[in-house]
């Protein structure tokens, strides 16, 4: 049976279009003129489809993954040309053209644009998103299958199975979400034999700030990785295996204890550096192999952070989970591959997908700030709706 080919309305109405203004009120016209002049990506020459718009078509693709890219190339294309009152014109430009216009742009102008625009987006105290004097922050990563391409398949990888490999090579990507709002104000995207901790070796010490208070599971926790994001002034509680020796050196007065961690490395244990253990049991865990954690953190005091509410706190990490689900399940939708043909052209789209998701993310803070409530009570899926068709107030596109 042949598949009916999906489509955007015909005509487009100024509600449905003026998502592209969502999306210029993260990227500025005169930010991604700065960044494309930065990265030598400028437009030289008068093209039918220039270098800005290729950008706010990059990040549309993940609010119409159901529609060709013809099709959303014309509905960001109408949206900037009624914003700029007519002077655009219409597009006329082919899918082998769009996929040209997108290739000369790269990724490493998303990257950088990305680099610039993502950051924390709750106030100071603002609800669900701070513990006392540190705003809440988690790192973990995902994967995302990607066009079970050649040139995809030589730089990302299969992931192994019992017979074989996966059916599509798949980018592991990680991010430092910011816990109340959601948003990712940091990520690392590489094949899928990279490690998530080696990832974190260079995501963490480059975008860590005093500031927070960082969240981790057993997974991230090594000598190295602690000591470089110690080092930055974060505060940060992860979990750590059971097979990690943590001798009790100080019993505290709220049942934690300090003890001292070395580097495997340090056979005369003369470096080490002296965290805070906090062991505790969840009470009706599916299973008894859950209900054990063991935590270790840098807030070495006590009253300044007692154990029971860090053990409560810990558990915001799963937060980060939700993000992932919100970039695979709701913005992805049913397209559960990634479209791009290229490895460069698979990381523009992840990049497009991280500034798209953080502009979802700052309308929905904004809406909840005036009512004083945590972010995640919101629908993300609704926010999301909204700026697809209901926004025409939020027109930022300069002519």
């Amino acid at each position: 049976m042949a598949r009916t080919r999906k489509s955007l309305p015909g005509t487009v109405d100024v509600a449905h279009l003026i998502s592209a203004g969502v999306l210029a009120s993260v990227c500025p016209r005169a930010l991604i003129d700065e960044v494309l002049a930065e990265t030598g990506k400028a437009s030289q020459r008068h093209r039918a489809l220039p270098a800005p718009a290729v950008v706010y078509y990059v990040m549309a693709l993940a609010l119409w993954r159901e529609a060709p890219l013809e099709e959303v190339l014309r509905v960001v294309c109408e949206g900037l040309n009624w914003l700029s009152g007519g002077e655009a014109g219409p597009v006329q430009v082919s899918k082998s053209g769009i996929s040209q216009a997108r290739s000369r742009l790269g990724s490493e102008t998303m990257r950088k644009l990305a680099e610039r625009v993502l950051q924390p987006l709750a106030e100071s105290g603002a609800p669900g998103a701070w513990y006392r004097d540190w705003r809440v922050m988690a790192v973990d990563g995902s994967c995302m299958d990607v066009a079970d391409e050649p040139g995809n398949a030589a730089f990302f990888g299969y992931p192994g199975t019992s017979r074989g490999h996966s059916a599509f090579p798949q980018a592991r990507l990680l991010g430092l979400v910011e816990c109340g709002t959601h948003a990712v104000v940091a990520a690392e995207m590489a094949p899928f034999k990279r490690s998530e901790v080696a990832m974190a070796a260079t995501l963490l010490p480059a975008k860590l700030t005093p500031d927070m208070l960082v969240l981790a599971d057993r997974n991230f926790y090594g000598f190295t990785l602690w000591q470089a994001a110690d080092a930055t002034g974060a505060k940060l509680l992860w979990r750590v295996q059971s097979s990690v020796g943590l001798p009790v050196e100080r019993r505290l007065s709220d049942g934690s204890y300090l003890s001292t961690v070395y580097d495997g490395k340090d056979r005369a244990r003369k470096c080490g550096i002296t965290v805070r253990v906090i062991d505790y049991r969840l009470q009706d865990a599916a299973t008894p192999a859950q209900d054990r954690y063991r935590l270790v953190t840098n807030l070495l005091d006590p009253e300044q952070a007692p154990a029971l509410e860090l053990a409560a706190l810990y558990h915001e990490r799963w937060e980060v989970e939700s993000v992932f689900d919100e970039f695979k399940t709701h913005l992805r939708g049913a397209s559960t591959v990634l479209r791009s043909k290229t490895p460069d052209l698979v990381q523009q789209e992840l990049w497009g997908l991280l500034l798209t998701h953080f502009a979802i993310r700052q309308l929905m803070v904004k809406a909840a700030q005036p009512h004083a409530i945590d972010p995640d009570r919101l629908s993300f899926v609704h926010a999301r709706n909204v700026i697809k068709r209901k926004l025409p107030q939020a027109a930022a596109i300069s002519p």
